[in-house]
């Protein structure tokens, strides 16, 4: 996304400690909650294109639908084949959290 001031190409630098960091405090958080298993009530979801989801110029051209279910079956193939893994894995796992984030609202 550029920056509409000057034109510049805006960048946001992620320490991956701080991801590593919040996730675990996430985690047991959740699972202090919810115990070792989370219930999603649901399994089909609005998607939006890598294109457009970062685009808020303008509105999205089409919607797609992913499912929490495939999404969890391939978070399972990472963990099975941790040298086979792709970075497109925190899409699945962004899914998955996203989820459980709306449903388990404490």
């Amino acid at each position: 996304m550029s920056d509409s001031n000057d034109g510049s190409t805006y960048e946001l630098h992620v320490p991956i400690e701080t991801l590593r960091a919040a996730t675990s405090v996430l985690l047991r958080h959740l699972e202090q909650l919810e115990g070792p298993v989370v219930t999603l009530r649901e399994d089909y979801f609005w998607s939006i294109p890598a294109d457009d989801l970062y685009d808020v110029i303008r509105e999205p051209s089409a919607l797609t639908i992913g499912q929490l279910s495939e999404s969890l079956a391939h978070l399972a193939s990472v963990s099975s084949h941790p040298d086979a893994a792709l970075s497109y894995g925190l899409v699945w796992l962004a899914d998955v959290l996203r989820a459980i984030g709306h449903d388990v609202v404490r």
